[in-house]
């Protein structure tokens, strides 16, 4: 499905009939993801709710334009907003964002709490508060960007997933991983550099003292392996209104990847929570 938002394209996958009478549960990718690596996920989520899933734009069949004014946290939340309303009619979702596609479903929910009926984050955090830290974070991720600039894509994507957050992908054979990595080998480098550029974590407006302010409940969910996010996920859930944290075991950054059966359990409870007594399936 293809929404024009402005004058950029936005495509959003919809691997299930949508049924306006359901609540729309949105799915959103992480850096150098696509809307189609939620598809084994969706497919055995509850039948009670419409799934929807997003390219973020810069990446899988969504627009990669030049101008980096797309790319910043505030266009992107527009952008989530403007897909949220054509999909719903102005009704509230469920969101669930991993990693990136996290602090962009965060940042839209500090944004639009009342347009927001649910929220899981997967290995998300809520920005940086300390103003040195998030000085140095840009600067990385302004390296990360002249990397991308001055070799191939193939080279980033090995060395991206080189980071240690993800050593624990390297539970699967030679031939997944290469076949993990390559379906990212296709993405822009505008559009890689460009989100870097708008939506690190080092210039993306902190979220901390917005929490309190999303009325719904949140499930945080981190890797018991990722340390990082395991901890800032610790630190975190105490600012919402009402949270929880479900650390996940044997797991990484990436919980759905690395174990679908538990991210769809959480996930299946806490949609479950959302429906009436006799819609329970």
């Amino acid at each position: 499905m293809e929404l024009f938002f402005k004058d950029i394209k936005l495509n959003v996958e919809l691997p299930r009939e949508f049924d306006a009478a359901k609540d729309t549960v949105i799915f959103i990718h992480g850096f150098t993801g696509n809307a189609e690596e939620w598809f084994p996920i969706i497919e055995q989520l509850p039948d009670s709710f419409n799934y929807a899933a997003i390219d973020l734009i810069g990446h899988g069949k969504s627009d990669k334009p030049v101008n980096p004014e797309y790319y910043t946290t505030e266009a992107i939340v527009e952008q989530i907003k403007f897909v949220k309303d054509k999909l719903t009619l102005n009704q509230p979702a469920i969101l669930i964002g991993y990693s990136m596609g996290g602090r962009a479903a965060l940042s839209f929910a500090a944004a639009y709490p009342k347009d927001v009926k649910g929220l899981i984050l997967e290995s998300a955090s809520a920005g940086i508060k300390n103003d040195a830290e998030r000085k140095k974070r840009y600067e990385d991720d302004m390296k990360l960007v002249q990397f991308i600039h001055d070799h191939t894509m193939e080279e980033f994507i090995e060395l991206w997933y080189d980071q240690e957050m993800f050593n624990t992908q390297r539970r699967f054979s030679n031939d997944k991983i290469k076949k993990l990595h390559r379906k990212k080998y296709d993405n822009s480098k505008i559009g890689m550099m460009n989100i870097l550029k708008g939506f690190s974590t080092g210039i993306m407006p902190p979220l901390h003292d917005k929490l309190k302010s999303i009325p719904v409940k949140v499930v945080l969910i981190s890797g018991e392996l990722d340390s990082k996010y395991t901890f800032i996920n610790s630190k975190i859930v105490r600012g919402f209104h009402k949270a929880k944290h479900k650390v996940v075991k044997n797991s990484g950054h990436n919980t759905h990847l690395e174990e679908p059966k538990r991210f769809i359990e959480i996930v299946t409870n806490y949609l479950n929570q959302l429906l009436p007594a006799q819609v329970h399936k």
